[in-house]
């Protein structure tokens, strides 16, 4: 069977037994963090849920100060919201939210600090704000839709979000090495022509900031499987997320780039 194989060279950014790698992103980062993880390397990847948007990314790593009653909701069962993380992040006592969500963000807050690779994949730009707030939220708790405001993140937007992270890590004493990559999961609650519209401005944005910033590569998972394998086969049951066999190819693709070449 012919095959449209993505060529992945050598990176000049490595990744040995040493490296503590920060990963961030939707749920497809989970499947290389694992597999990273399994092999027996330092990873952090996800730790409090995966993150769709590449505004609510940024936002999480941009973060330094701990979180406060301003930054939960409370719902009419009484019930306190952290709507920046996944929906476990919920608790009648808001005290009790505040602190776990705190206790947990430190630990992010150290690992992103501390990382020799930062690895963020972008899965969507479309994004949910508040209505109440006009806060960009990174998981909307099931709360009803009527609550938010949904619209598409613009490339230049993107950018200039992420403009200002680039640059600080251009200046700082220890530079991480960052990859971006763009997930392969359909967003067909988006319809067809809205994911791919999506997933082209998650790619152009992303093509930006590695051409301005020459620590910063594209890794193409997101080629691997709609160009490279194409076939649904490799798709789990939902027609939608990559099957293991998939995220298997990509995770070779990923050694081969960054890890199988060390010296």
């Amino acid at each position: 069977m012919s095959r449209t194989i993505v060529e992945t060279p050598a990176s000049p950014i490595r990744i040995t037994p040493d490296s503590r790698i920060a990963m961030l992103g939707s749920c497809f980062t989970d499947n290389v963090g694992s597999r990273l993880e399994a092999d027996g390397y330092s990873v952090v990847h996800n730790p409090m849920g995966p993150l769709f948007n590449p505004a609510s990314i940024a936002s999480v790593v941009c973060r330094r100060e701990p979180y406060a009653m301003r930054d939960l909701r409370q719902e009419p069962d009484g019930v306190w919201h952290c709507l920046a993380y996944a929906s476990r992040y919920l608790d009648a006592d808001s005290d009790a939210l505040l602190a776990r969500v705190n206790a947990e963000f430190s630990a992010l807050r150290h690992a992103l600090d501390e990382a020799d690779v930062l690895i963020f994949t972008f899965g969507t730009a479309f994004v949910f704000e508040e209505i109440a707030t006009d806060r960009i939220v990174g998981n909307c708790h099931r709360i009803p839709a009527r609550e938010f405001r949904r619209r598409r993140l613009s490339i230049d937007e993107i950018v200039e979000l992420w403009r200002p992270l680039m640059q600080s890590w251009s200046r700082a004493d220890k530079r991480p090495a960052v990859i971006f990559t763009v997930s392969p999961i359909r967003h067909t609650a988006d319809t067809l022509h809205g994911n791919n519209l999506s997933k082209a401005i998650l790619h152009l944005a992303i093509d930006q900031l590695v051409a301005e910033y020459d620590f910063a590569e594209y890794f193409p998972a997101f080629e691997a499987v709609i160009d490279d394998l194409r076939d649904y086969t490799f798709y789990a049951d939902d027609m939608k997320h990559p099957a293991p066999e998939a995220v298997d190819y990509i995770y070779q693709i990923f050694n081969n780039a960054y890890i199988s070449h060390n010296i």
